[in-house]
């Protein structure tokens, strides 16, 4: 099975090794049709703390590195 990948923006980077990513997901809702925004913040490894906040990144999962952390930074996609 494929790990997955997803792209967002990092929102904190003040803990060691550690960034936060905002993802957002546009979907639908089924009764309704009106288009809804769900955001979800993930916390992700960042071995050489290369991320600033803001910056936007490409995130692959990953067995787990901590209790909340499931999540490694693969690339920087703009600084």
């Amino acid at each position: 099975m494929a790990k997955k990948e997803r792209i967002g923006i990092v929102v904190s980077n003040k803990a060691a090794k550690t960034i936060i990513v905002v993802i957002q997901t546009k979907y639908q809702h089924p009764k309704y049709g009106k288009i809804l925004i769900k955001t979800k913040r993930y916390m992700a490894h960042d071995e050489n703390n290369l991320c600033k906040t803001g910056d936007m990144v490409l995130v692959e999962e990953c067995p787990p590195y901590s209790r909340h952390k499931k999540w490694i930074l693969k690339e920087i996609l703009n600084k």
